[in-house]
């Protein structure tokens, strides 16, 4: 990744407002995202790459005349720790169609789920998904996209901070994908307060993985309602009962003088969830 100045804003996918403002190809998202004050979009494959090469690649294009920094959601399916040995190589080749899928739109990174621990103790869940990420990094191609291990939002599902970073030491092209509102929810809520509430997350990947990697963090964001078994579903910033509050994170993206790729997963509102998240880095800067 070359050198940062600054941090970087966008949506997950295409809000209700892309649409409303009668844009209907993500072809077109680039440049709306750049219209609106954005720099950043996270394209969702999390049903399958679906789209082909010459679809990609005008995206791609579409990104880099615009200015936008591309990142990549891959299939939701993907299960690292799966029991079946089948569903660990399908997922094997799910990540690799995922890393073609991302050249092709000149993205970087690609967000990959763990799995799930709900039939076999973590221990066991998380042997599974390191064999499945080693014999991952043997196969694949592209070495220049790196591969981003998401935290999860529910408590039988891997994807703990401590977990993803445990998988993420195996390699420097694995890196961490914090997302805030998935630690928040998993812990029922209340993990997100301060300014030093966020710190720490970054402190500790700098700790495990380096500097380099907590400073140029990928991260989601986005409130999210949860239960006792954690995330539930993701609100938008209009909800004032769950959080967490996206304004101490900025603060301390802007005074840490970090340059992190924030992307908003709020339910429609993300484009303009994104916009106000970047806005308040901008006047804390």
């Amino acid at each position: 990744m070359s050198e940062r100045k600054h941090a970087y804003f966008g949506p997950g996918g295409n809000a209700e407002s892309f649409y409303a403002a009668g844009k209907k190809a993500t072809k077109d998202a680039p440049a709306w995202v750049k219209s609106i004050g954005l720099d950043a979009y996270e394209y969702e494959a999390g049903k399958g790459v679906t789209a082909g090469e010459s679809a990609l690649r005008e995206i791609g294009n579409a990104a880099r005349e615009a200015g936008i920094y591309m990142s990549m959601h891959a299939p939701y399916f993907i299960s690292l720790s799966g029991v079946n040995p089948e569903t660990r190589l399908n997922s094997i080749s799910y990540i690799d169609k995922s890393l073609w899928a991302a050249d092709l739109l000149g993205a970087d990174i690609i967000v990959v789920h763990c799995g799930s621990c709900a039939k076999i103790s973590r221990e066991e869940a998380m042997a599974l998904s390191a064999d499945t990420l080693a014999e991952t990094l043997a196969t694949v191609a592209y070495p220049h996209v790196r591969i981003g291990i998401e935290t999860m939002g529910k408590k039988n599902q891997l994807g703990t901070l401590e977990e993803v970073l445990t998988l993420c030491k195996m390699d420097k092209r694995l890196v961490p994908v914090v997302d805030f509102g998935h630690l928040n929810a998993r812990d029922c809520g209340g993990v997100f307060r301060t300014r030093d509430d966020y710190r720490r997350v970054f402190d500790r990947i700098g700790e495990v993985l380096g500097d380099e990697v907590a400073k140029n963090l990928h991260c989601h964001f986005s409130k999210i309602e949860w239960t006792e078994a954690g995330e539930k579903r993701h609100l938008t910033f209009a909800d004032t009962a769950y959080g967490p509050p996206f304004e101490p994170l900025a603060e301390v993206i802007a005074l840490e003088g970090l340059t992190p790729t924030i992307i908003s997963e709020s339910a429609g509102t993300q484009a303009e969830d994104a916009l106000a998240i970047k806005k308040h880095y901008e006047e804390m800067k």
